[in-house]
């Protein structure tokens, strides 16, 4: 009876962390429409708002770290509760600020509680899977670009018809009500030993750095549409606020479709080949939409590059907690760390190059990268790693 009360709990928990996931694409979906409205409303220009964006990445970068040490001492429900609160006014605040100082420490404070939340729910989702014993890692990144195809989606719109505060009032409410239902039914881990404290030190096989950059590569181009895809369209294609939505929106749609399906095609065509082909499919969209001539050819490219994106980067990931000669956690630490400076990060530096040169260019150079990811792509073949058999004991 325990044990069917244990796999009930755990049941419950994975739709709650799905409801989590969900919740963070839906804000973090919603600012990419606000971002038009927040260059004109301070009265900023484009590498005025890619400092603003960097500073959004050191938020999140500085609660990340500071998130994992929370976890390790009060396991991830509690500081997912934490962050899950905090974070469902994030995009509230920025939308608040009168001023560049005061959106600068809105906008550390509002990636600072999306990456800790960020962190906090990939944890618990590695608890739900250990409690059911399969994956649902792949499935609850799905959740999250729903989240963010709704949230781009429908925020334009938003936007247009009831002004910019009342769609982050909304998008508030809103979080609320999911996270308000996801933080009832986390599962709790099982309490570990704690292990003994090691001289940190960083891995000296080259590889891991260059599946690193694979990673980097792979999460450059979210970072890329997540910010500016809206401004190119607004400033450079003509579109207004509502079409711009949709840049993110639909990129993110495609995203959530395919990381549904993403087990299955790689355990069917083998990590390289599916990163092979994906990072194709992506440089093509890229392309397209860097050339495109109307809003929405530029759209149906985005929406084409999500369908190549979606799988990359747990294949990057998988390939790092499976690489020979270097421990799991040493492997990810370096892998997700270059990743997430790819959308933290390096979208600050786009700011900067398209505030001179204009977007298109920028999102033709991005479809180089991942060209690179390409070419690197036989790098992964570890993400197809095949536990070897125990020995009897």
């Amino acid at each position: 009876m325990n044990a069917t009360n244990t796999i009930a709990a755990a049941k419950k928990g994975r739709w709650a962390v799905a409801a989590a996931f969900f919740a963070n694409g839906f804000i973090t979906g919603s600012w990419a429409p606000q971002i038009p409205v927040f260059l004109t409303r301070l009265e900023i220009s484009e590498f005025t708002l890619g400092l603003l964006i960097l500073v959004f990445g050191v938020g999140a970068i500085a609660f990340m770290s500071w998130c994992g040490h929370l976890i390790a001492r009060h396991g991830s429900r509690s500081v997912m509760r934490w962050f899950g609160a905090a974070a469902t006014f994030g995009l509230l605040i920025v939308a608040l600020a009168p001023n560049v100082p005061l959106a600068a420490l809105s906008m550390f404070l509002f990636g600072g509680v999306i990456g800790g939340l960020d962190v906090a729910m990939n944890s618990n989702a590695v608890a739900v899977e250990k409690k059911l014993s399969r994956a649902i890692m792949s499935s609850s990144h799905g959740f999250w670009s729903l989240g963010g195809f709704v949230g781009g989606g429908i925020g334009g719109i938003a936007i247009q018809t009831y002004g910019y505060l009342a769609h982050a009032a909304g998008v508030t409410v809103v979080a609320l009500v999911l996270l308000g239902f996801a933080l009832r039914y986390l599962v709790v881990e099982d309490r570990h030993v704690a292990a003994e404290h090691r001289k940190f030190t960083l891995p000296r096989n080259p590889v891991i750095y260059l599946v690193g950059v694979m990673a980097l590569f792979s999460m450059v181009p979210e970072g890329a549409v997540l910010d500016w895809a809206a401004l190119y369209l607004k400033q450079e294609l003509g579109a207004d606020i509502a079409t711009a939505g949709f840049a993110f929106g639909c990129f993110a749609g495609t995203m959530a479709l395919v990381r549904f399906m993403g087990d299955a095609v790689r355990n069917r065509y083998g990590a390289v080949t599916t990163l092979r082909v994906s990072s194709l499919i992506a440089a093509a969209g890229m392309l397209v939409a860097g050339f495109a001539p109307t809003p929405w050819i530029a759209i149906a490219a985005f929406a084409f590059c999500g369908l190549g994106i979606a799988n990359m980067v747990p294949i990057a990931f998988s390939a790092a907690g499976n690489q020979p000669g270097i421990s799991a956690g040493a492997g990810m630490s370096v892998v997700t760390t270059m990743g997430y400076s790819g959308i933290l990060v390096a979208p600050s530096a786009i700011g900067f190059i398209g505030g001179h040169t204009g977007f298109a260019p920028v999102f033709v150079a991005v479809s180089a990268l991942l060209v690179v990811v390409f070419l690197l792509a036989g790098l992964a073949r570890s993400a197809d790693f095949v536990p070897a058999a125990q020995p009897a004991e």
